[in-house]
């Protein structure tokens, strides 16, 4: 995609992102974070990380050029597929996707939970660690990853060069999911709060109730 800037009487052009899939997960949180505010500061930041649009360039553009780039983006993002890359390759290490979300740990969910409910745009990086892991084998689409034990520092960093796509596809994925399983965490916990106070009230009943001939 390209842009024209004039500037000291002269047309400059720059390059904009062609793909969604261009964009890198740390840019993808600075994009969310954008949404979420009004900082001229951070449109500026997005379209130099977005953009080869210097910042002395970038600040001669009116507010409705900057957005209708923006929204030229946001349309890219929307094209995109939406489906879930079960595989991926950063820094040249295959991760896979959590095989098997009906068999999620308790100790996985609470990491997710607790990313999740301090601001997801600020943990993506924490969430995708959980979700993906190095794979240890593999038979053409079947394949196994390493068991979680809450060390994910060094995926961390390496999670920053993620694909955008790849991560709102795992998040789509995940929330899908979630959703059914806090339903049926709930259910479950209720149903187990519930039980000992019926149990309780029967033998109550039972004791108390036995009645004359």
């Amino acid at each position: 995609m390209k842009v024209k800037i004039k500037k000291d009487k002269k047309i400059h052009e720059f390059n904009l992102i062609n793909n969604w899939s261009d964009v890198t997960l740390e840019t993808y949180a600075r994009l969310i974070a954008h949404k979420k505010g009004n900082n001229t500061k951070d449109a500026i930041e997005l379209m130099k990380t977005m953009s080869d649009i210097p910042e002395k360039f970038a600040k001669a553009l009116s507010l409705h050029d900057i957005s209708q780039i923006l929204s030229n983006m946001a349309s890219l993002q929307a094209l995109d597929d939406t489906e879930l890359h079960n595989i991926i390759i950063v820094n040249g290490i295959e991760y896979g996707f959590h095989p098997n979300l009906d068999e999620i740990t308790l100790g996985e969910y609470a990491d997710l939970e607790h990313y999740i409910e301090d601001g997801y745009e600020k943990h993506l990086k924490e969430i995708m660690a959980v979700l993906y892991r190095p794979i240890k084998s593999r038979d053409g689409k079947k394949y196994t990853i390493e068991a979680y034990d809450s060390n994910i520092e060094e995926r961390v960093k390496a999670f920053n060069n993620m694909r955008a796509n790849q991560v709102q596809s795992a998040l789509v994925f995940f929330y899908s999911f979630g959703s059914e399983l806090l339903m049926t965490l709930q259910s479950y916990l209720m149903e187990a709060k519930i039980k000992p106070l019926m149990t309780d009230s029967m033998e109550t009943s039972l004791t108390s109730g036995g009645g004359s001939e």
